[in-house]
């Protein structure tokens, strides 16, 4: 038997949550394996269907765990991931290597960016392995400090094309605030002050 109910509590980092009953009673707890489609992650507030069993130790928790919405949404488009995240990424580093043919700023902070860039984008798809599986996830504050120092626009990527943390208003929002953060710090560097704390930090005359 299937029974309807909310999202009303849930835990993203450790993977599961609690769902109130529409007919009224306890909440019924739920982990994410129990999610038919671990492509989207849960975000509170959301209408189920699920099915009802029992753990090992008799305690009652959801099974066959279905969004509403899905079954009643067909599929909008078949068309793949806008391809702005990489326009804008690769501008970013076209102009990050411009300035720095230019010597603006050093050519070594090209590399900075591209480095950062990858390790974020593999600490995404790190993250995203982990939560369709249950595993421990990566802590969010990781990739927003991953973010900060220049990873930015591989996080934009692993948005974008793997398809996580792509929806969650909280994150993105603390995200485009890195990026605004990071851009800042890099026209701070364009200056004339800014330029000589960097040569002198790097030891470049």
């Amino acid at each position: 038997m299937r029974y309807q109910g909310k999202i009303t509590s849930w835990k993203d980092d450790q993977g599961f949550g609690f769902i109130t009953p529409n007919m009224g009673g306890e909440p019924v707890f739920v982990h994410i394996k129990a999610f038919a489609n671990r492509q989207r992650r849960p975000a509170g507030s959301e209408i189920v269907t699920y099915e009802i069993a029992s753990d090992t130790r008799g305690r009652l928790q959801a099974r066959n765990v279905a969004y509403v919405s899905e079954r009643r949404a067909a599929p909008r488009s078949s068309s793949g991931p806008s391809r702005l995240p990489l326009v804008l990424a690769a501008l970013f580093l076209v102009f990050v290597a411009f300035i720095g043919l230019t010597a603006r700023v050093p050519l070594g902070l090209l590399g900075l960016y591209a480095g950062a860039s990858l390790v974020t984008f593999i600490a995404y798809a790190i993250d995203k392995s982990a939560a369709q599986s249950g595993r421990w996830r990566t802590q969010e504050s990781t990739l927003h400090l991953l973010a900060l120092i220049g990873g930015w626009p591989g996080a934009l990527i692993a948005q974008n094309r793997l398809r996580h943390k792509s929806r969650k208003g909280p994150f993105l929002l603390a995200f485009w605030v890195t990026v605004l953060l990071n851009c800042g710090g890099l026209i701070w560097l364009l200056s004339t002050a800014g330029g000589q704390v960097l040569r002198s930090t790097l030891g470049i005359v």
